[in-house]
């Protein structure tokens, strides 16, 4: 898999750009503030049709204008797909495959994957719930691309769900009717993140050793109804239990008082909560260790090595975790990098790399 080009139309602070990819190894190098991480964002987007980065999709438009667009041309399995994502509020985007509009986010994601470690993610342990969830959700829709579709269900009915609690006249049975719908959207969640948690973390498990000398990683889902993975009929039928049990409850506050909307991920090391307990050192080698191991599950999932984009972190990590990352970046995975100038690499890593300088928005 390789991304031959991105073009981009009033998407942040570009305001137009054109750029072909011609090596394995592009590194944009930049002052702070230029447009290099927008960039990187830009590619993800076309990934996963989301980013970390925001809220709404609207936050993507460069400022004063009214609508972005995203293009880029991808070769896989020696074929070349072209991308397309406009976004123009309030209406839905528009999301084309070879020119060919989509109305299903399944039949464009998954196109394109792409891994992307930034320092943003080095925060991700002291982070709020959902921005684990968040972190969790986009992993899983690069190897499962009807993820989203489920997660959509879901929040849709959760909302429903919501407003409903939020009057003042209430039918028990209408609740019953909801919490039956409910139900089962939120095994359908559940049960596709504890399996992927249960797969990444014994890769994650391995990379970590050997960053960290044998410290013993553990990550668990956590879930106050469902405690294990089970197969989904059993889910639903537990979940069911616990929404009777706090009928009442849910009446009375008028909000939505389990599901998968409340969830979080347990890093733990050496049997300690790395949320409350983890130094700065031993984050940076958990994350690090994830990221890897988010490369190996797409590669052994879909049969292609997925794009890996390093935004900045080289300057929060030492020299021994540096020399880990960069060594494990194979040769044939195409790896675009963003950094304040060329100090943290070795001239040996440079040599097949391609040096671009970012601007105010624009190629230099």
């Amino acid at each position: 898999m390789f991304l031959k080009k991105i073009q981009l139309k009033n998407f942040r602070n570009y305001s137009s750009l054109e750029f072909e990819f011609k090596k394995n190894k592009t590194l944009f190098t930049g002052k702070n503030a230029q447009g290099k991480t927008n960039l990187l964002e830009a590619v993800y987007y076309l990934s996963a049709l989301d980013s970390t980065r925001i809220k709404k999709d609207s936050e993507l438009i460069k400022f004063g204008e009214s609508i972005t667009n995203i293009k880029g041309t991808v070769n896989k399995s020696d074929l070349d797909i072209d991308l397309e994502v406009l976004i123009n509020p309030p209406k839905n985007k528009i999301i084309k495959v070879n020119g060919i509009k989509k109305n299903k986010h399944k039949e464009f994601i998954r196109v394109l994957s792409v891994v992307s470690f930034s320092s943003q993610d080095l925060s991700l342990l002291r982070g709020e719930p959902s921005d684990r969830r968040k972190w969790l959700d986009l992993a899983i829709s690069q190897v499962y691309p009807q993820y989203f579709e489920k997660l959509a269900k879901f929040n849709k009915i959760r909302l429903q769900k919501a407003n409903y609690l939020s009057n003042f006249n209430i039918s028990k049975e209408m609740l019953d009717v909801f919490n039956e719908q409910f139900a089962i959207a939120n095994s359908n969640i559940v049960y596709l993140r504890m399996k992927y948690i249960n797969e990444i973390k014994e890769i994650a498990k391995e990379k970590h050793k050997n960053i960290s000398e044998n410290e013993l990683l553990d990550i668990k889902y956590e879930s106050e109804t469902i405690k294990e993975l089970t197969p989904i009929n059993e889910m639903t039928e537990i979940f069911k239990k616990a929404l009777y049990e706090n009928k009442e409850k849910e009446m009375q506050r008028g909000t939505c008082l389990i599901g998968a909307h409340r969830d979080d991920i347990c890093f733990t090391i050496n049997n300690n909560d790395a949320r409350k307990f983890a130094s700065q050192g031993q984050q940076r080698t958990l994350i690090l260790a994830l990221k890897l191991a988010e490369l190996d599950i797409i590669s052994n999932k879909t049969g292609e090595n997925p794009l890996l984009l390093l935004d900045d972190v080289l300057a929060e990590l030492d020299d021994k975790r540096q020399n880990y990352l960069l060594k494990a970046i194979k040769e044939d995975i195409q790896t675009i990098i963003t950094s304040v100038d060329t100090f943290f690499f070795d001239e040996e890593f440079l040599k097949d790399v391609d040096i671009v300088n970012i601007k105010n928005g624009e190629i230099i």
